[in-house]
């Protein structure tokens, strides 16, 4: 599963690299969508299958604080860009005739730069909160990489700011890219309502379905794992939850915007096509 990862968004980053065709705001974004899934399957995956190789499920203690850093820091990017992603949508289908002066490169570049930087402080922020906590005797957490969660449940000093912080910024990072996304689609529904056809429709599915798909997969986990606790076999939920979004999700992402995405087939066949002329 994690060679797929790894082998499915490298082919959508390269294709859109290569491609003059795709360089547009849409695949602009989804290249960085595929490079941060890429990323946050990275930060557990190879240390994960290094455990399970050696039979010794440990890590050092400022590796612990590492991990936690990127996997904080590209979640987030992933809940960012999906918004991005959304909002290119919603442009492309409610102003079509504009779309290309609305989303000028300078835009592009005033909506990604801003998401490095937010997520590097936010990451930072949990990471050093993290960092001035003592840990006891019990050094054992019940997860297969170091979710702050898990490391806030072992650590035998007050841990109230950590949990202030997390209560705040989870509603900032999590819940308004949330918001933003079911408003832009709400606008896309009611564009499309005001002008009834078939082909406005399909249009509709053709070009957000894809984006829907990813929004679902990785925001049902998110809400199934923390806003739908149960006190049953918590420990096992929460493990298997976060394999759905750390491996699964960014496993998926790549096969869900290209098998119906007819730019990034052709494109495919552009590439090759040059590569088999050349040699």
């Amino acid at each position: 599963m994690y060679l797929t990862t790894v082998l499915g968004n490298l082919i959508i980053i390269i294709l859109i690299l290569l491609d003059s065709h795709l360089h547009t705001p849409m695949y602009l974004f989804l290249s960085n969508l595929s490079f941060s899934d890429l990323c946050f399957s990275s930060v557990t995956m190879p240390k994960f299958l290094q455990n399970i190789q050696s039979q010794d499920p440990s890590i050092p203690y400022a590796d612990c604080l590492t991990q936690m850093y990127f996997l904080s820091f590209f979640g987030d990017m992933e809940c960012f860009l999906l918004v991005v992603m959304a909002y290119d949508r919603y442009v492309a289908i409610c102003f079509p005739l504009h779309y290309t002066s609305i989303m000028s490169p300078k835009l592009c570049a005033c909506l990604l730069l801003p998401l490095w930087m937010l997520t590097t402080f936010h990451a930072m922020l949990h990471t050093l909160l993290l960092a001035r906590l003592s840990f006891c005797e019990n050094n054992i957490i019940l997860h297969f990489f170091c979710d702050i969660s898990a490391l806030l449940k072992i650590a035998c000093s007050e841990t109230y700011v950590n949990k202030l912080m997390i209560f705040i910024m989870s509603g900032l990072i999590g819940i308004i890219p949330f918001v933003l996304i079911v408003m832009s689609y709400a606008k896309i529904v009611f564009s499309i309502l005001n002008v009834p056809s078939t082909q406005g429709i399909h249009k509709v599915f053709s070009t957000c379905g894809s984006h829907l798909s990813v929004v679902s997969l990785f925001y049902g986990t998110i809400i199934g794992l923390y806003f739908c606790p149960s006190a049953n076999n918590s420990t096992v939920k929460e493990i298997t939850m976060a394999m759905m979004y750390t491996v699964v999700t960014p496993m998926l992402n790549p096969f869900i915007y290209s098998l119906r995405n007819r730019d990034i087939k052709e494109a495919l066949r552009r590439v090759l096509c040059n590569k088999k002329i050349s040699l």
